[in-house]
Formats: structure tokens, C-alpha cells, sequence
């Protein structure tokens, strides 16, 4: 089928919405999964409130010409060291007529035109969206469990981890010590994300720092929660003891609900600190890229709010 291209403007966020909500849930239910989404179509416009005000025209759409439906969309990230793909959707009316293959073929020409790696974080569930970033050329980089916990309204019955160094919320002035260990670490920059997750003007976000017995800056974890998103991350640390103090500080800060997050697969002991603190298994997930990687030497804890595997 061929596709009118454009990008998304303010007058499309409901149909978008409407699209991110209906795809998603679509494909969970008829993979034997429940709805990821509860809360209507409407609150699924957060993706587009978000990624507009960090992206302003970064979202890719192709309309039915016969119809001017949209059939499809995908946001995306230029960063200082990247670009990031966010999140993909295909209504289900168009599965199978290349629509992903049109949205993608759009966005990896820019990445060309500024001569930049590409990266992402997608369900290793949906082999249908595997096998389309593997067609175009994404390596797997590190395999992530979607682990989540139910969290009392009292807070977690777990005693925080001993750690040197002080976990705190983060502050305005932490933004580009946050994206310099990032950088340090994982060999990506974001410093504008970060500004924007600590200015919480939309009283979503909350972020967690670990400040060293010298004053730096040795860890970071996010999280949003809102009707339609409630993920811990993005976040860094250099060790396992880090990470873990930092989501006993998130998981806190999210109490009466049940957050998801992303921990690597080979952090056995992690894993199995999550474990002690009832946590499940929900999904697993990949990070790809596309281009230049530079082995990370930190603990990652990837989101979707926005991407960056």
C-alpha cells in the first residue's frame, strides 16, 4: 500500500492516542497477555505530550491516502551522541501492508543525513517488530527483564541497602553531572532529558541521585507516573548495590502501585535482591542499535519515556 508520509501536528493527538492505545492492547491480547492500558484512549496522549515537549516534530506518520486514517507512528529522539526510535505503532488494520517498513525506511535517512548511530528498546516477545529492526540492520546489544513489585501504601517492608554514599532526590543542578555519567558509562548524551524529567512541570516525574562521600554524582534512577505509564527509569549506576538502592528510593516514591523496570539479565545478584523483595516477571526486552556502540561499563536500566537502549 503506498502511504502519505508527514509528521504528527497538535490537531492528531487524539488520533494518535487512540492508535498507540488500540495497537498495544491489540497485540498483548491476542498474545494471551492483558491490556497494557486501562484507562481509555485519552490518556495515551501522554506520549505525545511528553515527546513534543521534548521533540517538537519528531513524529513520523503515515495516512491512508483513501481515507486520511492514520495508519501509523513512530516518535523519535535526536540526541547530542544518537538518535533514539521511540515507540512504534501499526493499527491493526494495517498489520502486514508495510507501513513499520515506510516509518522506519524515514527515520534511519535522518539518522544518514546527520551521520549518527541508532538506537532502541523493543519486546523480545514481538518477533514481528524483532525482525523488522533486525532486517534493517539493529544488533542486539543486552537482554533486560521487565521485572514490577506491588508496593504497600505504607512504602516497602525492606530496609534500604548500606551504602558509602547518599541517595537524595535529584536537583536542577544535577542535570549535567547525571548526563556526564551517563556519558562516562553508557557513551550517550541527554542532557536535556534530564533537565526536563527534574523540572516536573507536569508533577510526573521524580528522580533518585547517589551522591559519593566526595560530591559526585555515582548513580541516577527516574520514574513517571501517570494513568497511562507508571516505569521506573532511565537510570545508570556503576554497581549492582547502587541500582538496587536506587529503586528501593523510586519504588517509595511510587507506593500503592506496581511499577515496571528494566534490569539486565546477567546482574545475578540484583536479580535475585528483586527476587527477596517480591518482585515478578512480566516481559523481557531488548536494546538494539544501529551504527557505532561502545561497550557500556555501568549498570543500565533502560524506560520508554523516552527511549534509549
Amino acid at each position: 500500500m503506498e502511504f502519505i508520509i508527514r509528521r504528527m501536528g497538535r490537531e492528531d493527538w487524539a488520533e494518535v492516542g487512540e492508535l498507540i492505545y488500540t495497537s498495544i492492547n491489540y497485540w498483548y491480547h491476542t498474545h494471551g497477555s492483558g491490556p497494557k492500558f486501562l484507562n481509555g484512549p485519552e490518556s495515551t496522549q501522554l506520549f505525545c505530550k511528553i515527546y513534543e515537549d521534548l521533540d517538537p516534530g519528531c513524529c513520523i506518520l503515515v495516512e491512508n491516502p483513501n481515507t486520511g486514517r492514520i495508519a501509523g507512528s513512530c516518535f523519535f529522539h535526536p540526541r547530542e551522541t544518537h538518535i533514539s526510535i521511540g515507540i512504534m505503532n501499526v493499527h491493526p488494520n494495517y498489520f502486514g501492508l508495510g507501513a513499520a517498513k515506510v516509518i522506519m525506511r524515514e527515520i534511519l535517512d535522518i539518522a544518514a543525513k546527520e551521520e549518527k548511530p541508532v538506537r532502541l528498546v523493543s519486546s523480545a516477545m514481538n518477533l514481528d517488530s524483532f525482525t523488522l529492526y533486525n532486517r534493517c540492520g539493529f544488533t542486539p546489544r543486552q537482554t533486560f527483564q521487565d521485572m514490577y513489585i506491588e508496593v504497600p501504601s505504607s512504602g516497602l517492608n525492606v530496609e534500604a541497602p548500606a551504602l558509602s554514599g547518599n541517595v537524595r532526590d535529584a536537583q536542577p543542578e544535577d542535570a549535567t553531572a547525571i548526563a556526564d555519567l551517563e556519558q562516562e558509562l553508557v557513551g550517550i548524551r541527554r542532557e536535556g532529558d534530564f533537565a526536563y524529567f527534574i523540572e516536573n512541570t507536569d508533577k510526573w516525574w521524580h528522580g533518585s541521585v547517589i551522591e559519593n562521600e566526595n560530591g559526585y554524582i555515582d548513580g541516577f534512577l527516574f520514574s513517571v507516573s501517570n494513568a497511562a505509564s507508571n516505569i521506573l527509569g532511565p537510570g545508570v549506576a556503576r554497581t549492582e548495590e547502587q541500582t538496587l538502592a536506587l529503586l528501593h528510593a523510586e519504588l517509595n516514591h511510587n507506593t500503592g502501585r506496581s511499577p515496571v523496570f528494566l534490569v539486565p539479565t546477567d546482574c545475578r545478584q540484583l536479580v535475585d535482591n528483586l527476587y527477596g523483595w517480591g518482585a515478578r516477571n512480566c516481559e523481557l526486552h531488548f536494546s538494539q542499535t544501529l551504527g557505532e556502540w561502545n561497550p557500556q561499563t555501568g549498570i543500565i536500566m533502560p524506560t520508554f519515556m523516552p527511549e534509549t537502549g
